[in-house]
């Protein structure tokens, strides 16, 4: 990206151009040696209404990893966390709540339903909440 891409960035008006990016794109034209008056770190800070520290990081990256890093940010290739509710999973999960409730019961709730998954061995803990959403995902109701 060149300067002109990088003030394209700034002045974007598009929904797809996050605040984040306009901002360290500013940055990086404020601190840019080549320009008509560069500015020193703390004056754009001051500028951007960033904390200078965040100007030496950006700074730092730009120096280290080039302007594609500090203005298109990677994308995350997995989740953090897996998803605990899985195909099988979610299937026990309806099957359970469609079935018959268990002796002494009028109907299933939610823990017996969790708690019935940790007991056949699906998964070491599930909460209720869980279990709810993902009756929910199917219209489903227990009453």
């Amino acid at each position: 990206m060149k300067e002109k891409n990088l003030q394209k960035v700034v002045k974007s008006k598009s929904k797809k151009v996050s605040e984040e990016r306009k901002t360290r794109a500013k940055i990086i034209l404020c601190l840019d040696v080549n320009g008509d008056n560069p500015l020193t770190p703390e004056q754009t800070a001051k500028k951007c209404k960033v904390h200078r520290e965040s100007v030496y990081r950006i700074r730092k990256e730009f120096v280290a990893e080039g302007i594609e890093r500090i203005i298109l940010r990677k994308k995350r290739e997995t989740p953090p966390v897996p998803p605990k509710v899985t195909g099988e999973l979610e299937a026990h999960i309806v099957a359970t709540a469609c079935s018959a409730a268990p002796d002494g019961k009028s109907r299933w709730t939610l823990q017996m339903i969790a708690d019935k998954m940790i007991l056949d061995g699906y998964v070491d803990y599930i909460s209720d909440v869980s279990i709810m959403n993902t009756l929910k995902k199917h219209n489903l109701s227990l009453t």
